[in-house]
């Protein structure tokens, strides 16, 4: 008994859990109203904004996301003195997604209405309404507001307070009347939709069967910046500053130990002191930054003109034209201070040595996985970015100490590294136009239009790969080689195989691959981009579809103003594979919950214990996802039958194929069931 008592509790706090970890808030609001004279007042409202996630502002144009707006839904004895107004400015950018400039506030924003009272006694309602949005997901939200309060209004005289609540009777009279003829077909749409086809309440409350939350798209994007830059340190140890290195450093610390144990852990603690170095420089660019600022370096337009020219900059001199160096002073000291102790002190001054000298190879590297790092948004992007860097150019030191017979297997340092650096400025210079494509959107130049980007990176690939196979060559290359080796002619085979799969773009092609790098498709002339297929629009219509068809429907709970639903449509929803699944199998169903079209007739629902009235359709969709899958965040999708109960999902922002189809042959399976 008592183990089926705890069964029972157990399964309610996994429910609870499940319910709160998909209801999320990212926005708490603190609200208050105070007199600031005989018959004027003000409205504060606070919102203070859970980190990573920004609120979007009430003066945004439409067409974007959701704008922040207050409906005042009663206003009894006052009127509303100008606009809504916040205490500070907030953040604005161009947003490539929707093609416009959108506006939003993090951390904390006060929201003031001014009002002037016209009785001595008065009251306030309404609700704000607002989108919130971080790398994962976006979020609607409502937050209900109820005043009263008292001026010092003088007393009327008496026949006219007399004439007044005659007027107000005669006025309540006619609303009751007209309520009497509305209520019926009010309540009739506020309540959840039932059918003849199947009798079951389609918009009762269901519990997840196998949500999986949210994929994390800052984890995901912290894996990239690692694994980016553990290969751009494998990168940095085949140029002429790092490669001579290895043999003569590991064979001075093999040289130098009394025995080879010794030697061996003298290298490992020299690879160790190389990443505290590098990661230690990522942890000073994080704190020199800040978060914040870190985020803002992903979308200010500034920033990226700067990291832009800075990587130009990196690519002609990897292309031979100068060196950047750091002052020969720096190396020296550093040498004499590693001659001058013994230890672990030693070594590790050794270490910065080697980071000091190979820098001219080396930091036009750093500065590009730091920019991309940051680039990212994340605080421990550059630090992670450093993390995988140092691993990369520190590993040879290691293997080669503990097997040393390795050394003589080494290829002998050549032409070929300068190749590499060849290499290395080919591929910045592609990456840096992914940052000027940034700042082009942002002020409205239209000189990097996805057109003008492909057509340069074609160039940029294809002069590579005629590089690769030794067409041309650059004074830094010295006597041109005889042949071309096979290592350079597969590079060369990939190059010119990415530039023409780079081609097709030029009328359109969506091109999948690059689509994290290159403009969007709105900003080119012509495309081949075909739209979306929705089959509805409205819950209750296409259920009555599923109960005359017995298809399961798939449910796709989406926004005007989601960025991330319009990522997801592209990375997966838009795959020939998971499309061809979705339109064969289901009856398709897109709310769009912040669709601004009103409703015929306004809902009034109870929410939390409060009324809540739904006056448009997008509000009707939010409370549907909020009632019944008690979520609130987009893109969501779900599975049902017929009948209204869930066979699959949730599915959430998570760009894997693989995830989405098992998520809807879960459904498939499930509905096939007798």
């Amino acid at each position: 008994m008592k183990n089926k008592r705890f069964s029972t509790l157990l399964a309610l706090m996994l429910v609870a859990l499940t319910t709160l970890a998909q209801m999320v808030q990212p926005v708490k609001w603190t609200t208050a109203m105070k007199m600031t004279g005989d018959k004027q007042g003000v409205v504060t409202m606070t919102a203070n904004i859970d980190n990573g996630w920004h609120l979007y502002t009430h003066d945004m144009a439409q067409g974007g996301p959701v704008p922040l707006s207050v409906d005042w839904t009663t206003l009894d004895g006052v009127t509303l003195d100008g606009a809504l107004k916040a205490d500070r400015a907030s953040h604005e950018e161009m947003d490539e997604m929707f093609d416009m400039k959108v506006k939003w506030w993090s951390g904390r924003v006060t929201l003031t209405q001014k009002f002037t009272a016209n009785k001595p006694a008065f009251k306030i309602a309404g609700t704000i309404k607002y989108q919130t949005c971080n790398d994962e997901t976006c979020t609607t939200g409502r937050e209900p507001l109820t005043f009263s309060g008292t001026a010092k209004i003088a007393e009327e005289k008496q026949e006219e307070k007399v004439e007044e609540k005659a007027e107000e009777k005669a006025e309540e009279t006619a609303t009751q009347d007209e309520n009497a003829d509305t209520n019926a077909d009010t309540l009739a749409a506020a309540a959840p939709t039932t059918t003849a086809t199947t009798g079951g309440d389609l918009w009762a409350p269901v519990t997840a069967q196998n949500g999986v939350g949210a994929g994390s798209a800052r984890g995901g994007s912290l894996w990239y910046i690692f694994w980016a830059c553990f290969l751009g340190g494998l990168l940095a140890l085949f140029t002429p500053c790092v490669w001579p290195i290895i043999p003569l450093t590991v064979s001075f610390f093999l040289k130098k130990g009394d025995n080879k144990g010794r030697a061996v852990a003298n290298a490992v603690a020299y690879g160790l002191s190389i990443i505290v170095i590098y990661v230690a420089l990522g942890m000073l660019v994080s704190a020199i930054f800040g978060p914040s600022t870190l985020n803002a370096l992903s979308t200010n337009a500034v920033c990226n003109i700067i990291f832009f020219l800075l990587l130009v900059v990196f690519a002609i001199s990897f292309f031979g034209a100068f060196e950047i160096t750091l002052p020969s002073s720096w190396s020296n000291k550093l040498d004499r201070a590693s001659g001058g102790t013994t230890g672990l002190l030693s070594i590790f001054f050794m270490a910065f040595t080697l980071v000091l000298v190979s820098f001219s190879c080396t930091g036009p590297i750093i500065g590009t996985l730091l920019v991309e790092a940051a680039s990212q948004g994340n605080q421990a992007g550059p630090a992670i970015g450093m993390l995988g860097f140092a691993i990369a150019l520190a590993l040879p030191f290691t293997l080669f100490a503990l097997f040393p017979s390795w050394l003589k297997k080494l290829p002998k340092s050549g032409g070929w590294m300068n190749t590499v650096k060849v290499v290395l400025g080919f591929l910045e210079l592609a990456l840096s136009l992914k940052f000027l494509s940034v700042a082009d959107l942002a002020y409205g130049w239209h000189i990097l239009d996805r057109e003008t980007f492909l057509a340069l990176w074609i160039a940029i690939f294809g002069l590579l790969g005629l590089y690769l196979l030794g067409v041309f060559s650059f004074k830094s290359d010295g006597d041109k080689p005889q042949g071309v080796g096979v290592t350079r002619f597969m590079l060369a085979l990939v190059s010119l195989a990415f530039t023409a799969y780079l081609v097709p773009g030029l009328w359109g092609a969506p091109l999948r691959a690059t689509s994290a790098f290159v403009p969007p498709l709105t900003t080119q002339d012509f495309n081949l981009y075909g739209e979306e297929k929705v089959d509805f629009d409205d819950f209750d219509a296409g259920m009555a579809e599923a109960a005359r068809t017995g298809k399961p429907v798939f449910v796709d709970f989406s926004g005007f103003g989601c960025v991330n639903c319009r990522k997801m449509e592209g990375a997966v929803l838009d795959k020939p594979e998971v499309k061809k699944t979705i339109e064969d199998n289901f009856i398709t169903i897109k709310l769009m919950v912040d669709d601004k079209a009103e409703l015929a007739t306004p809902i009034v629902v109870n929410e939390n214990g409060h009324d809540v009235t739904l006056t448009t359709v997008g509000d009707k969709w939010s409370y549907l996802q909020r009632h019944k899958f008690s979520a609130n965040s987009q893109p969501y999708y779900v599975v049902l039958d017929a009948q209204g109960r869930l066979l699959s999902g949730p599915a959430v922002y998570r760009e894997d194929i693989d995830y989405f189809m098992d998520f809807l042959k879960q459904g498939l399976d499930r509905h096939a069931r007798p």
